[in-house]
Parts: structure tokens; C-alpha cells; sequence
């Protein structure tokens, strides 16, 4: 490259750049000053022919046109790119022993039933039942009564409720820490599906050669006062996804021990599951301090 060609693109960053210094919100300023040097710095890294450009909007309209009410593939396309992960990353600073953070994918619905200690989730979804137990502390190890605890996760055939047209509500639900922390309830065992990939960012995936396959798992959302709110999933250990999970959402200390129990074996609470096999799996949560 001359120099007159390096000049004349450094110039046109520095003019655009520039363009953003009357900004009123000094938050605005940084950030649209900061994407403008990326972006730009993007395009003469790769080199960014006209027909690329020309083919990079018209995957952004495309993902515009398919979202909907029901659908964002905006955020699958952030999350297929790592970018949901690493705003998550760094919105959740690693604090002592602080149960870590993942994505909050697409499948949380508000107002999901309440259900007792001990409740099951399932509402008739299909898949094995899961017993799953644990208490909620602070990093000082004091037990936090009263956590609200929400939780959802895919059916045995990979769907989550919001995606069947018959308005059910199924493996979702909430519930609150117990006065020693403790909380217990059935789910369903987590199993693996695939996120969305009949529009644009499955296109993309294709061409790419990558998976859109998720690891099996298990939403949590846990909020206490005075704590940091946490978003997380637990995995299952042995699934053979955990190392290409299509949302970059594995963390190993998310990696539990889904254990297998034997037809006939006694369940925690008695519940009689007649001769079906069930599985448990302990998630002791740890929440950080506000920051």
C-alpha cells in the first residue's frame, strides 16, 4: 500500500471519528468514536471488496426482515459471534467464588407459575425426570432466604414452550430459597437442540461449517436483594457438545454431575416414579455483592 493511499484512509477515520465530538452524552461519544475506529479498522484489515459490503447488508436486512415479536435474530446473530457471551463476561466481573454468568438466550417468558419446594417444572413436557437441589449463599457463605429462583429449559424433543403455537406453559417455573438457603424441585433432564438456523444466521453457520447445536441445559435466574443478580445455566457433564456449543455458553464450573438413578431407586421426596429410571444433579449457587 502507498502512502498516499494509508494517508487518505487514516484521514477518512479521523474525519468520521471527529463527527461524533459534539455529542451531548459523553457515554454516546465514547462508544460510537470506538466503533467507528473498529469498523474501519476491520474494513482495511480484510480489505473489504464493494461486492462484500453489498452482500454484508444484505444479510443485515434479511435478519431484520425475519425478526418478529417471537423471533430475534439480531440477538442470535450476536450470540452465534460470541458477542452476547462476552457482554456478559464483561458485565459480570469475576468476584471470589461467585457462581460465573452465561447468555440469557431467547426462551425466558415472564410470569412463569409459582411451584412449592419439592414442585416439578415440567408441566407435562416430555423428557426424565430430574431432581434438582441446592442452596443459595453469599460469598461469605451465609445462607440467602427468600431467593428468587426462575427456571426453564427445552422439552426432550429440543423445544422450549414458547415455540409450539398451542400457548402452553411447560419446563418453566419459579420458586424461593427456603430460610437455610435450600430450594428443590423436578425438572426434566436437559437435552441437546439446535437454535434457529432457517434464516440468515443459519445461512451463516453453513457457510462457515459450524454447528448450530447448543450443550444440554438448564436456565437459572436467581435474584436476591442487596445481591447481583445472576443469570446462568448448568450443563451436563459427558455431553459431547460442551466444547462447540453453537452460543460460546460453556463455563466449566457449569458443568454438574447429572447421576443417573436406577428404576425403583427411592426419590428425595418419595414420589413414585413406578419403574422409570430418573436422574439428580446438586447446583449450590453463590451470589456476588452489587457492583
Amino acid at each position: 500500500m502507498s502512502a498516499e493511499q494509508q494517508a487518505r484512509e487514516e484521514q477518512l477515520t479521523e474525519r468520521v471519528v471527529a463527527s461524533f465530538d459534539g455529542t451531548p452524552d459523553p457515554r454516546l461519544k465514547e462508544v460510537m468514536q470506538a466503533l467507528t475506529r473498529h469498523l474501519h479498522a476491520f474494513v482495511r484489515e480484510v480489505r473489504l471488496t464493494e461486492p462484500e459490503w453489498q452482500q454484508a447488508i444484505a444479510f443485515l436486512t434479511a435478519t431484520g426482515h425475519i425478526t418478529d415479536d417471537r423471533r430475534q435474530e439480531f440477538i442470535l446473530l450476536s450470540d452465534v459471534l460470541g458477542a452476547s457471551m462476552q457482554t456478559v463476561t464483561v458485565n459480570n466481573e469475576a468476584y471470589r467464588d461467585a457462581t460465573e454468568a452465561t447468555v440469557f438466550g431467547p426462551f425466558f417468558v415472564e410470569g412463569s407459575p409459582e411451584i412449592p419446594h419439592g414442585g416439578d417444572i415440567a408441566g407435562g413436557a416430555p423428557g426424565q425426570a430430574c431432581w434438582v437441589e441446592g442452596v443459595v449463599t453469599d460469598t461469605d457463605g451465609k445462607p440467602v432466604p427468600g431467593a428468587r429462583i426462575e427456571v426453564w429449559e427445552a422439552d426432550d424433543d429440543g423445544f422450549y414452550d414458547v415455540q409450539y403455537t398451542d400457548d402452553r406453559t411447560a419446563a418453566r417455573g419459579h420458586l424461593h430459597s427456603g430460610p437455610d438457603g435450600s430450594y428443590r424441585f423436578w425438572a426434566i433432564v436437559p437435552t441437546p437442540y439446535p437454535i434457529p438456523h432457517d434464516g440468515p444466521v443459519g445461512q451463516l453457520l453453513e457457510a462457515t461449517g459450524r454447528s448450530p447445536m447448543r450443550a444440554s441445559h438448564l436456565h437459572f435466574m436467581v435474584q436476591a436483594e442487596g445481591l447481583r443478580t445472576l443469570v446462568t445455566h448448568i450443563f451436563v457433564r459427558g455431553d459431547a457438545l460442551l466444547d462447540s456449543d453453537s452460543v460460546f455458553g460453556v463455563r466449566d464450573s457449569l458443568v454438574k454431575d447429572f447421576e443417573p438413578q436406577s428404576p425403583g431407586t427411592p426419590t428425595p421426596d418419595g414420589r413414585d416414579l413406578g419403574n422409570r429410571p430418573w436422574t439428580r444433579v446438586r447446583f449450590d449457587i453463590v451470589l456476588a455483592p452489587p457492583t
